[in-house]
């Protein structure tokens, strides 16, 4: 089980960094057109998410679960896993950014609209460096806040309350994980007033919010699974040796 939960941990990851690049509309998603409004002192703001906020909730999920049954240390091993090998996914991707093209595949593309498949594969792969280690970073960190915050709220509930000690663990990450992310990639990186950092974390920082909320049922649907997978004393000595890793 821990293996399937590390491998689907990784791969949503992985995922989410990939499409992370698209910038959608919530408002145009629900047939509405775009917002304008002000916050912190910054116009013309409308509800534009990147593609990647759509995985990562889930991810928020899978560390809830795996911290309740396998303990911090284990949410520590399966988030070093991911970053390792997001990294290497993105090393790899430079690598085959700076591979030498076929010639005949510049025009390959133009039936669909695409007339330089070179620039369209390294447009969409080579995200800037900035952005890339600021969501590193804000994953990595947001993951240990996670858990010891999860940790914290399970002394004193015991195994009762999982809504509160999953979404109240969630909340309090993602708030570090939006604010990390976009301070790192785009005040530092790209200069970004700070109106507009706060601005946009506020906007995420909803967005995120409102899923973690939602999806509090379904830490409760899968713990129901495990559990009746798993049976009542494994479940309990489980969750008893999580405890004990606390510290670990």
């Amino acid at each position: 089980m821990f293996v399937i939960f590390t491998a689907f941990f990784v791969a949503n990851a992985l995922i989410a960094e990939c499409i992370g690049t698209k910038i959608f509309s919530l408002e145009k998603l629900f047939g509405m057109s775009p917002s304008n409004f002000t916050l912190f002192g910054q116009s013309g703001l409308s509800v534009s998410l990147t593609c990647g906020v759509l995985l990562w909730p889930l991810e928020f999920v899978m560390t809830d679960i795996v911290n309740e049954y396998y303990g911090p240390k284990a949410v520590r091993r399966i988030s070093y896993t991911a970053v390792a090998l997001i990294s290497y996914a993105f090393l790899m991707f430079y690598f085959a950014m700076a591979v030498p093209p076929a010639d005949f595949w510049y025009g390959t593309g133009v039936q669909d609209g695409i007339p330089d498949m070179s620039k369209a594969f390294n447009g969409i792969f080579g995200q800037g460096m900035w952005i890339i280690f600021g969501s590193l970073t804000a994953f990595l960190v947001s993951q240990i806040v996670d858990v010891t915050i999860f940790h914290k709220i399970k002394k004193y509930t015991g195994e009762k309350k999982m809504w509160l000690r999953a979404t109240g663990s969630t909340l309090v990450s993602q708030l570090v994980d939006s604010f990390i992310v976009l301070f790192i990639a785009f005040k530092i990186g790209k200069g970004w007033s700070w109106q507009l950092v706060l601005a946009i974390c506020a906007v995420n920082y909803a967005y995120k919010f409102t899923m973690a909320i939602l999806l509090t049922p379904v830490i409760y649907l899968a713990e129901n699974r495990i559990n009746t997978y798993l049976g009542a004393e494994t479940v309990h000595k489980m969750k008893q040796a999580a405890m004990g890793n606390e510290n670990e």
